[in-house]
Order: structure tokens, then sequence, then C-alpha cells
């Protein structure tokens, strides 16, 4: 039986996967375990009123596990783990942390009005901490085995390529070529997309 998985649209294209990393995490996960799943794709300015009567809070990404709806990616993906073992996607204890910092250094620096005030930096440090890791431990965060941690991260680096291109004309330096993402070649494909209709 399918998993209901709500996650979230395009802003301005409601049948279209939206941008949210933590939602994109979970379809990964999914996808790299290969459990069915039905996808409700929700519209953060309208959101219907089943989704909202089940999950009040209105946060995503929202999976139904037997009758109960879990909200927050990070119980999400240890229900999944938990649930369905094979394959698993737990990484090696000393590379759980892999890219970890990245994310926030991200942001960090994406708020940033000044130059000078070492966010740039900070983030580049995190981006060559990865790339160096993926040289001497890939291709993946893991090894040679796709991991929860390359599942976290991958839409994560998709986000801050995009972000910081199109507000700080920055890109991941070409140099750290394990760490770049090219976001010309990333593509989610999703399961089946529901209407809003059900519950």
């Amino acid at each position: 039986m399918a998993l209901i998985v709500c996650v979230k649209a395009a802003v301005g294209a409601p049948y279209l996967l939206g941008d949210c990393p933590f939602c994109q995490r979970i379809l990964l996960n999914l996808e790299e375990k290969e459990v069915p799943y039905q996808m409700h794709l929700i519209d953060t300015a309208n959101k219907p009123h089943w989704f909202l009567d089940v999950n009040p809070e209105g946060k995503l990404p929202l999976v139904k596990f037997d009758d109960k709806w879990v909200p927050d990616s990070d119980v999400i993906a240890q229900t999944l783990e938990a649930k369905y073992p094979r394959p698993s996607l737990v990484p090696r204890s000393e590379y759980a942390s892999v890219g970890s910092k990245i994310f926030g250094c991200f942001v960090t620096f994406l708020k940033s009005k000044d130059a000078t005030d070492g966010s740039e930096q900070a983030l580049i440090t995190e981006l060559s901490a990865l790339d160096e890791h993926l040289i001497y431990h890939g291709p993946f965060a893991n090894g040679q085995d796709v991991s929860a941690v390359d599942c976290d991260l991958a839409p994560k680096l998709y986000h801050l390529e995009v972000a910081l291109g199109h507000f700080k004309s920055w890109s991941v330096p070409k140099d750290l070529v394990h760490a770049k993402i090219n976001v010309h070649e990333v593509a989610f494909r999703p399961g089946t997309i529901l209407e809003d209709t059900a519950s």
C-alpha cells in the first residue's frame, strides 16, 4: 500500500513540485528505498481544508504512516528507516555529520549585507571540507552507497546554487567540483501526484 505524502507545491504553479529542500529530502528517501507513495502537492498560499484538518500547523512535509500523520522531515526520515530498513540509508557513524554545517552557513551568507563579516569564507570552508571528503571517501557521503546524508544534502546544495546565484551572483567555486551541483541536471522525479481532495 502506497504512503500518502504531502509536499510543497511551486509558488504560482500548484501542479509542480515546490522549492522546499525538506520535502525534496523525503522524496529522495522514498525513491532510494523504492517505497510506493502517492504525492499531494500542497499550495501553501491556499492550503486545502482536509490538509489543515489533519495538520493544523500546516507543516510540510507530511506523511501518513498507517493511521497517523507525521510532520517534520527528521522524524519522517527516521520512521521510513525503521519501517523500511532495506535498503538501509543509515550512514557510517563517522560520516553521519558530513556537510551538516553547510546549510546554516549558506543561510547566514545569503542574509549577510556585510561583505567583510566572514560568512562567505565560512561557507567556502564547509564546502571545501565536503569536497575533500568526497574526493577521499566518495562518490557519496557514505562511500559507494547513497545514504540519508546525501538525501538531506543534495536538495540543500541545489538551493544554495540557485539562491546565491540569483541574489548574490555567487556560485560554488569551480575547483570544488565534487561539492558543486549542476542545477541544470538536477531533476526530482516524484511518484503519483494526486488531486488535493483525498485525506
